[in-house]
């Protein structure tokens, strides 16, 4: 079946070139859309060399009753792990590189945690999400530390001038309850909006049955907020403030003698200013903190903490020079961890020095970045990027980058008793890669080939001391293909990851990672119906760096349907994995325990939004 999907993904993005039908969908590839994470300026989307995805509101409501973490799973070179369903640890693969080599931002400021080096993607609302910009390939000399695998970049909801309501609710399947509400506008020259959510489900079995577990649903709640407000002082300078706070409560698996739960808190908040003080100077500067705090409690009496709050400093200078556009920037990152667990140290500060500069003339785009990062834990690292595109012809165009990038050790890696190892070195990274690209806009069809060399990755093995150590190499070799067709009233999407992530020394492919997988995603609207299909799938994986504990492969069907009643009122159903396949995202070896995955489920959610 995985075989069959992947020849009709391909199929669809070679074809989309040849369509020559007539267009008259409500729903366009839009090919004007500014994107920001790519370069930290703003910049068109067709003149951007690195490989970059965005989903916008528009598709989060379309994708109906999804985690974070699946709408994730439908995008262009990510594969996900989940350990047992809603609320539980999930991670992201990105292209082929590990979940702590991934930097997330919440409106500019990093999220997650200092001690496991991942975000927690199962504690992040959809709901007060309006735009998601993913940026595959290294962009340490953008971003600093970590980003080997590229960025993930969340946008919260902001008012747009205007004045906009909206309210839903949904039930299904679990006992799944959702509702959220948002408004947002203007006051004068003041902006705002203000946005809520809440989830409650009684979930299933995060593990599957064995003896001392016991087989109860585990379940998550979440309750969450954003806001945002600006005011401009005068033409051209703006000042505002930005907060998202989630707050999670997740039941999972431990033992036949007590609920385990374990609280979940992220909190990201920053206040900024951005001054066009002349027609060729822009400056912006950003002050804010992301908090990962979790707390577990998996006895009587015991509690486990770990808590990391990031404080960041920014500040970006953009100079429109004659010919394209020059950046420099400083930004600071202090990392504390405050713990149950008694860590040798608990802190570190960062300084990075980053300049870039940014051409696009004619069918030429030109991007260039060098970063030095000063870090008090690991010394000095410098890293930088290099990348050409050119449109050859009329909708074609292709480009090539080359970048470096490297990822500081987690506080786990270095300072947890009894585990970790004080003497790693940091991982370091060389990608290059090319692709070619055809937008005619309600066409769109892209193949990108990589090659990422990690040196000095971090592994960890359980049988020998120390546990954690740095490997020789991983390279990672892929080819994604991608593409979007629009006619009548019908809307084809999908793309296809072909790789090999593996350990350059034994040839094995890294855990959990697959040499194929991708999605498809077909949908039609007709009269105030829409009918939405969605397939994922993937090739078989390992659980374990040897290779001997195998993951079968899957293949999972998802259906979605919405009918608008009127311009106010929309009723929208999922129903996910509809063909209630049995299929395993994690395993773990050194517990022996397997972790379910939700079989057939449905949702059917109401939506409201006045009209003016």
């Amino acid at each position: 079946m995985n075989k069959t999907l992947i020849s009709s993904l391909i199929g669809l993005i070679c074809s989309t070139h040849f369509c020559n039908t007539a267009i008259a969908a409500s729903t366009s590839i839009q090919s004007e859309d500014v994107i920001v994470t790519a370069s930290r300026v703003s910049q068109p989307r067709e003149s951007v060399i690195a490989d970059v995805t965005v989903i916008d509101r528009e598709e989060i409501e379309r994708a109906g009753q999804s985690s974070f973490i699946e709408l994730l799973q439908t995008q262009p070179g990510i594969e996900i792990s989940s350990n047992g369903g809603p609320g539980k640890t999930s991670s992201v693969f990105l292209r082929g590189t590990n979940p702590n080599q991934v930097v997330v931002l919440i409106d500019g400021m990093r999220v997650g945690s200092a001690t496991a080096g991942t975000t927690t993607f199962e504690n992040l609302p959809l709901a007060q999400i309006e735009k998601i910009e993913i940026l595959r390939g290294p962009a340490t000399s953008l971003y600093g530390q970590d980003a080997i695998g590229g960025v993930i970049q969340i946008f919260t909801k902001r008012g747009d001038g205007k004045q906009n309501l909206s309210a839903a609710l949904g039930y299904g399947t679990y006992n799944t309850k959702t509702a959220e509400a948002s408004a947002s506008g203007s006051i004068g020259d003041t902006r705002y909006a203000l946005n809520a959510s809440s989830l409650d489900t009684d979930g299933f079995s995060a593990k599957r049955y064995r003896t001392g577990i016991q087989r109860d649903n585990d379940g998550y709640r979440n309750l969450a907020f954003s806001g945002s407000m600006s005011h401009r002082i005068a033409e051209g300078h703006d000042v505002g403030l930005q907060v998202l706070s989630s707050e999670g409560r997740n039941r999972y698996d431990s033992s036949d003698t007590f609920s385990n739960y374990g609280n979940l808190s992220q909190l990201s908040y920053s206040i900024y200013s951005k001054n066009q003080f002349t027609d060729y100077w822009f400056s912006s500067i950003r002050l804010g903190e992301g908090i990962d705090d979790s707390v577990d409690y998996s006895a009587p009496n015991s509690r486990s903490k770990f808590k990391t709050t990031q404080t960041q400093y920014s500040w970006q200078n953009d100079f429109k020079l004659p010919l394209g556009t020059f950046t420099l920037l400083y930004d600071r990152l202090e990392q504390r961890v405050n713990s149950t667990t008694d860590f040798d140290k608990s802190q570190r500060n960062n300084d990075g020095f980053t300049g870039s500069y940014l051409l696009n003339v004619g069918p030429h785009s030109f991007q260039a970045s060098y970063r030095s990062d000063h870090n008090t834990q690991f010394g000095t690292n410098d890293t930088g990027g290099i990348g050409y595109g050119f449109s050859f012809a009329p909708n074609w165009r292709a480009t090539a980058s080359y970048g470096t990038a490297f990822k500081a050790p987690t506080f786990n890696d270095l300072y947890f008793p009894g585990f970790s190892n004080p003497n790693l070195r940091p991982e370091k990274s060389r990608n290059a890669e090319a692709s070619l690209r055809y937008d005619h806009g309600y066409t769109t069809a892209s193949v990108t080939a990589y090659q990422n060399k990690v040196r000095d990755l971090i592994a960890f093995d359980f049988t020998q001391l120390p546990f954690v150590f740095n490997l020789d190499e991983a390279r990672i070799r892929g080819l994604t293909l991608a593409g979007s067709q629009i006619w009548d009233n019908w809307l084809l999407k999908g793309s296809v990851d072909i790789q090999s992530p593996r350990d350059k020394e034994t040839e094995n492919l890294l855990v959990r990672r697959a040499n194929r997988h991708g999605s498809l995603n077909l949908s039609h609207e007709w009269g105030n119906w829409r009918f939405g299909s969605e397939v994922i799938a993937s090739s078989l994986r390992y659980a374990d760096a040897a290779n001997t504990e195998r993951m079968s492969g899957y293949a999972t069907l998802n259906l979605i349907a919405d009918y608008k009643i009127n311009q106010e009122w929309k009723v929208q159903g999922r129903l996910n994995n509809a063909l209630d396949k049995n299929y395993t995202l994690v395993y773990d070896t050194f517990s022996d325990v397997a972790y379910n995955t939700a079989g057939a489920n449905l949702f059917v959610s109401v939506r409201y939004t006045p009209t003016h």
